[in-house]
């Protein structure tokens, strides 16, 4: 049998990593600044980490939600601590997507409505209700099309405001920090005015942090740079490291009733040994403050190369906007200086998504090669002087 060939790979197959590092089948070791999709929030193979899962596994790995499972509780209780929402409830799932189709489901129930607010670059999954809400007529098949979805341009309140007031919609959903498009994001007046907006209509304000959540940004929550509290918020990635796993916390006003939502495999007793160990040791060594306080380092760090255009996003999500596609300098930051980097949906946009435990030392090494990749470019092809969009 052969593979579904639907993934563009690299010739290269990593066997081993430990926190920054990921080193290949042929020994050769990489810098990772990107996390497999910002899913390494503590860094690979983290010991806490890897003992909880062994140690888990000896006991129990699974049994179905038929049955009690206080690992969920004590999940839900940390989460709760460390985000500032320990009166919200907590429903487990397996991944991003699920999570955002099961906040837009439940938000549909709530409410008796259908349809949704979206915003154009924003990216929420492959799942039926979470696509039809993503930005990429590529990936959008005809029957995912049949939802009723509209899709706004971030800063646009005015036009929020008028498609709320026609009384239909169910749920307005938005990453505080775009990942795949690009890293825009909205302004701090947008989103609080965004919260009273849907609180007027009777409107879910769905906050999708499946990328930017779990500290990425220097605060637990990315929206909450933002001070505002949405009534359910969708987390994955980095809740467990590489296992896989996904939540929605869910605003006490919002009611359960058996049935309402289910899973087979979310909230299984693997999953949440892994999900512990993240929440205790981001906890433990102050991963936030590292994120806040390395995302400013690069930032001025970055900042005084002259190519790069702008510096988008917070903390540990970052892009470097250029004005060219980034495309062969990836390849040549992988191939000539192994180290990892990601795309956005903007070609001309180099993402940066390292694990949480990153330093000063990994942040010199990519300048470095970035510095050495830039003027080689320089001297092939002459770059315009640009005015700084910082």
């Amino acid at each position: 049998m052969k593979l579904f060939d639907v993934y563009p790979l690299y010739n290269i197959e990593p066997v081993r990593a430990f926190n920054c590092t990921v080193e290949d089948v042929n020994n050769t070791q990489y810098l990772d600044l990107y996390g497999g999709h910002a899913v390494i929030s503590i860094g690979h193979a983290h010991p806490h980490y890897v003992e909880s899962i062994k140690n888990q596994l000896d006991s129990i790995g699974f049994y179905s939600n038929a049955v009690q499972n206080n690992l969920q509780l004590k999940l839900a209780k940390k989460l709760g601590e460390l985000s500032g929402y320990s009166d919200y409830q907590l429903f487990l799932c397996n991944s991003g997507a699920e999570a955002n189709e099961n906040a837009l489901k439940l938000a549909s129930f709530h409410t008796n409505k259908a349809r949704i607010v979206g915003f154009t670059n924003g990216f929420h999954g492959r799942t039926s209700a979470a696509v039809s809400v993503t930005d990429n007529a590529n990936i959008i098949a005809p029957l995912n099309n049949q939802h009723d979805v509209t899709l706004l341009p971030l800063n646009k309140i005015e036009m929020v405001t008028k498609e709320l007031a026609k009384g239909d919609v169910c749920a307005v959903i938005i990453e505080p920090i775009q990942g795949v498009g690009g890293l825009d994001e909205g302004s701090s007046q947008f989103f609080q005015a965004l919260a009273k907006v849907c609180k007027a209509n009777d409107v879910l304000l769905i906050l999708d942090e499946v990328q930017a959540g779990y500290g990425r940004t220097g605060k637990f929550f990315a929206h909450q740079h933002h001070e505002i509290k949405p009534d359910i918020i969708s987390v994955a990635k980095g809740m467990g490291n590489g296992f896989p796993m996904g939540g929605i916390l869910i605003a006490p006003h919002i009611k359960a009733s058996h049935g309402l939502l289910g899973t087979t495999f979310g909230g299984n007793h693997l999953a949440c040994a892994a999900g512990i160990a993240v929440l205790e040791v981001i906890e433990e060594e102050s991963l936030l403050k590292n994120a806040k306080a390395i995302g400013q380092y690069f930032y001025e760090q970055v900042n005084t190369i002259q190519q790069v255009q702008a510096v988008k996003g917070r903390g540990l999500m970052l892009g470097l906007q250029f004005d060219f596609e980034v495309g062969p300098l990836r390849n040549a930051l992988l191939y000539k200086h192994h180290i990892f980097t990601g795309a956005a949906k903007d070609k001309h946009v180099l993402r940066i998504l390292p694990p949480l435990t990153i330093t000063k030392i990994e942040i010199d090494q990519f300048i470095k090669a970035l510095r050495s990749e830039l003027v080689e470019k320089e001297i092939s092809e002459p770059f315009e002087t640009k005015v700084s969009l910082k």
